[in-house]
């Protein structure tokens, strides 16, 4: 499907406003069955598109997302991704971090889980908890164990230099890498919230903890808004993908990681004259 995925990406040092960015648009399907068509053919796309990638062995493809809960994130990597091959496609949840994780520095846990080139590589959440959620609770600092650093505005803009200059590392040496912001608004995450109360087969996706940090919603989003305004750049931007409509927001999904993989213009490694002349052996071999 032609979706100009344009419209969500955000442009370098752009000044965002989160509350005149809308959570919903007008849905690129006409109906649920029109919805699963596009998303089919989509991930058949992607799988072949996946076997380019692998096959070639330049690029690797890292995706991040990013969310407030409920907003849909685990339901999109399911979806948008249930075509690829799983050996070369490895998705990694990031927690709160351990013991171990602490005595690094924050990008330290995400860097171990980078892809190898070939592959693709899905964060869920990632090294920009740090400038997230620890922004919204400084108190987290006291765990990490910095020396003279202090809350204020100079560690958040030290920790934004130090996630575009990671992410300018790994585009330079193949890595190319999408981040997704799926943009709830907060009556949407509500509803999601108590029909997980509601329908016995959600309970277990909901804890008290999500509650506890929607009295926090306002933070957050100015949290969103100095993060994606100070880390989107040409090289690695950010999508603000409108979420209240969850069919939607994965065919917007689908179509920014597709159009990323067609325009590195990938394609299956030609045998060269030595290894062409090894194949003809072979033939010979197998037909006596």
């Amino acid at each position: 499907m032609n979706i100009d995925t344009e419209l969500f990406r955000v442009l370098d040092d752009a000044e965002l406003d989160l509350k005149d960015t809308p959570t919903v648009i007008k849905p690129f399907y006409r109906s649920k069955k029109d919805y699963r068509n596009i998303l089919d053919e989509d991930t058949i796309e992607l799988r072949d598109q996946q076997s380019v990638l692998n096959a070639s062995g330049q690029y690797s493809l890292l995706i991040i997302f990013q969310a407030m809960d409920a907003a849909g994130k685990d339901g999109a990597i399911k979806h948008v991704m249930s075509g690829v091959n799983p050996q070369g496609c490895h998705v990694h949840s990031f927690k709160a971090p351990t013991e171990a994780e602490l005595k690094h520095d924050f990008l330290w846990r995400c860097v171990q889980q980078l892809p190898e080139r070939g592959e693709i590589g899905i964060f869920n959440r990632s090294y920009y908890e740090d400038v997230l959620v620890v922004r919204v609770h400084p108190e987290i600092l006291a765990k990490q164990k910095l020396p003279d650093m202090k809350p204020g505005e100079d560690l958040w803009e030290q920790r934004y230099e130090s996630i575009r200059n990671l992410e300018k590392h790994l585009h330079r040496n193949g890595t190319r890498i999408i981040k997704f912001y799926l943009h709830l608004s907060k009556d949407e995450q509500r509803k999601r919230l108590l029909e997980r109360i509601d329908i016995p087969d959600k309970n277990w996706k909901l804890s008290l903890g999500d509650f506890t940090e929607r009295k926090y919603w306002d933070k957050y989003m100015d949290a969103f808004e100095k993060c994606l305004s100070a880390t989107s750049t040409e090289e690695c931007p950010w999508y603000i993908v409108p979420a209240d409509d969850k069919n939607n927001a994965r065919l917007i999904i689908s179509s920014v990681i597709l159009k990323t993989i067609k325009d590195l213009k990938l394609s299956y490694p030609h045998a060269t004259k030595k290894h062409y002349h090894q194949l003809e052996e072979l033939r010979k071999k197998l037909e006596e």
